[in-house]
């Protein structure tokens, strides 16, 4: 450990630690475009300058490393009036935007402006006028005039993805980001790109001019999109400036969490999931099905069920029900999936049906596209294997939760085998071509609706609690298994 001295404060911090990120430990903040810890010092922004006690000049506390007895002052009156020049000249040419800019209430240029100068320009020259919507691939748009050509997107896609779609081009006033030969950014974590612009240079165009930053309340959750369970944070506006009762989900961000995905989620994660989560795309309502679909209130489709297992094991056929799961259920459903189907009832055809698995890219997607693969596996659920033809020649009802039990290869065979079951009963989030194949269909909440645990692909055991209630009348897996418990006695 090393001790140094900033601002007067004595802050211990380990050997090879910068100046920068001892002041951040100490909880004081130097302002940088630049500098990200995920990424080597780059010194590009001026912005961290600070005064070091005998040296002749203000140093970079983004690349200078802590030495013992350093004295170090951030605030100091040659500190302050340099900040004040550097934004001086980031705005020269920076368009005075904020009103209609996606990044204002989020944007690191306009917090430092209002920190460290509220100056007025003394530029009167036009300013430079460059490309406004440059697409850059992905949904990612590029305005050329808010650059502030940190390269903190250049530096990604070189250290993290290594795909190198972006770089720097020309020199002085001339110099920009841009493509190689017009080639578009095109990997499965460009939309980070958006979260690692300082300013509003690079926008998504999912979210852009969709509402304002402020309005937004950020809840942590977790992302079942793979077995890597990625820290999000999904942000939602319910209420105000909305009608009143009405939510929207607007983006999903990557959370912070060494551990597991550091500061970066996948674009499944961040659109695929997205979209699953809106209304729009939601089964909302109860429905039973005699001869028609009819909507039904969510109780009397559980009774249905219910109604349907007590007749099964009134009648000793407990071992002629078929029970299909999904791996991305909590540990806790699965705890209780087990004790009512395997402990208590004693049904023998269990089995998991997930969406197909997909490719490891040695980042963060690994190849189980459910969320808790690793937490059905810890469990020791006795699953048996997906097979139609057992379903057809032995089973009076059917319970199937999840929407992918179609994605198996066997498709034909499936829809074949549940035409023979007498009662078909299907909890999911989402419309699937089995809807019109099943008795009834009880709407079931996603992860970001319902809390619980999920164990991660290395077998790290992460809790996530509700962001806002179900869709519609949808309900936690949770919730549908403890009523059927009491209804069953």
């Amino acid at each position: 450990m090393v001790e140094v001295l900033i601002n007067g404060r004595t802050v211990s911090v380990a050997e090879g630690t910068t100046i920068l990120k001892a002041a951040e430990q100490a909880g004081i903040d130097i302002p940088h475009f630049c500098y990200h810890p995920a990424f080597p010092p780059d010194g590009s922004c001026r912005m961290c300058l600070v005064e070091i006690e005998g040296q002749p000049k203000l140093e970079l506390s983004c690349s200078t490393v802590v030495r013992p007895g350093l004295k170090v002052l951030t605030a100091s009156p040659p500190v302050l009036a340099a900040r004040r020049d550097i934004l001086e000249m980031f705005l020269a040419e920076h368009p005075l935007d904020c009103p209609i800019c996606d990044k204002a209430g989020e944007c690191l240029l306009q917090d430092y402006y209002q920190a460290h100068s509220f100056l007025r320009g003394r530029f009167w020259e036009a300013r430079e006028k460059r490309e406004k919507l440059l697409p850059l691939g992905r949904r990612l748009l590029l305005d050329r005039e808010r650059c502030v050509l940190c390269t903190r997107c250049v530096r990604f896609l070189q250290l993290y993805t290594g795909t190198g779609e972006l770089g720097v081009f020309e020199r002085a006033v001339r110099t920009e980001i841009g493509t190689f030969e017009d080639r578009p950014v095109d990997n499965d974590y460009s939309g980070n790109l958006v979260d690692l612009c300082p300013v509003g240079a690079i926008t998504d165009a999912d979210f852009r001019f969709r509402t304002r930053a402020w309005f937004l309340d950020r809840k942590p959750s977790l992302c079942p999109k793979c077995g890597r369970g990625c820290n999000i944070s999904v942000d939602v506006v319910c209420g105000y400036p909305l009608p009143p009762r009405e939510r929207r989900l607007y983006r999903i961000r990557p959370r912070e969490n060494p551990d597991v995905n550091g500061y970066w989620v996948c674009d499944i994660g961040r659109y695929a999931y997205a979209a699953d989560l809106r209304d729009n795309r939601r089964i909302q309502a109860a429905f039973v099905r005699n001869g028609e679909e009819t909507p039904v209130p969510v109780d009397e489709a559980l009774a249905r069920v219910a109604a349907a297992l007590k007749a099964a094991v009134r009648g000793g056929r407990a071992e002629r029900l078929a029970v299909v799961l999904n791996s991305s259920l909590t540990n806790e459903e699965l705890s209780q999936a087990r004790e009512l189907f395997v402990s208590r009832l004693g049904v023998k055809n269990v089995s998991f049906a997930d969406p197909l698995p997909g490719q490891a890219d040695g980042r963060l997607l690994t190849a189980e596209r459910c969320g808790n693969a690793r937490g059905v596996a810890d469990s020791g659920f006795p699953a048996a294997d997906l097979n139609p033809k057992t379903w057809a020649e032995g089973s009076d009802a059917a319970l199937i939760f999840g929407s992918h039990l179609l994605d198996a290869q066997r498709r034909e065979e499936i829809i074949a085998g549940l035409a023979k079951v007498p009662f078909k009963a299907l909890f999911a989030a989402h419309p699937t071509p089995l809807d019109g194949a099943v008795d009834v269909i009880v709407p079931v909440s996603l992860a970001a609706e319902k809390g619980g645990h999920l164990t991660n692909v290395d077998g790290r055991v992460q809790a996530f609690e509700p962001v806002w209630p179900a869709a519609g009348d949808g309900l936690a897996e949770s919730v549908i298994l403890g009523r059927l418990r009491e209804e069953l006695g």
